[in-house]
């Protein structure tokens, strides 16, 4: 499977070949926050969490800026933020959701021994550590809120 900087760079001259200014501003975004992450001096290495963690961040900026434009009636600016957000998604894994969510909450419980809505700080520990970025914390959040019966 193709890093992630590898699929950026192949869609931006495709994006470039088919001229497409939305998907260029998008992928443009991507690849300097990938350039950044590697040149930050910390050594680390850009594996597929820290690639997720990247676009949930990129992601997060738009959507912020986005609610800034929309409430300052600047729907021009916030358009832009929202095309935005929508061709970083696409480089996102599929998140969990629904009952594939709960499937995995469930599992989580069972291996942390929780049995009450006193265990919730517990499972919710251990669910966002095995969880990051395959589902959105709010959704984690509900799910063991509901499977704890609080």
């Amino acid at each position: 499977m193709a890093t992630l900087e590898e699929r950026i760079n192949k869609d931006l001259a495709a994006a470039m070949k088919a001229k497409d200014e939305v998907a260029l501003r998008g992928i443009r975004a991507i690849k300097s926050a990938i350039l950044l992450a590697k040149t930050d001096g910390s050594g680390q290495a850009i594996d597929e969490a820290r690639e997720v963690q990247i676009l949930q961040k990129l992601i997060k900026s738009r959507q912020d800026s986005y609610e800034i434009y929309v409430n300052n009636n600047r729907p021009d600016l916030a358009q832009k933020e929202a095309e935005e957000i929508e061709i970083i998604k696409r480089y996102l894994p599929a998140m969990l959701e629904g009952e594939a969510l709960e499937s995995a909450v469930r599992e989580i419980i069972a291996e942390v021994g929780a049995t009450s809505p006193k265990d919730m700080g517990r499972v919710m520990g251990a669910a966002t550590k095995k969880l990051a970025g395959k589902a959105e914390p709010r959704l984690i959040s509900e799910a063991v809120k509901k499977l704890l019966g609080a």
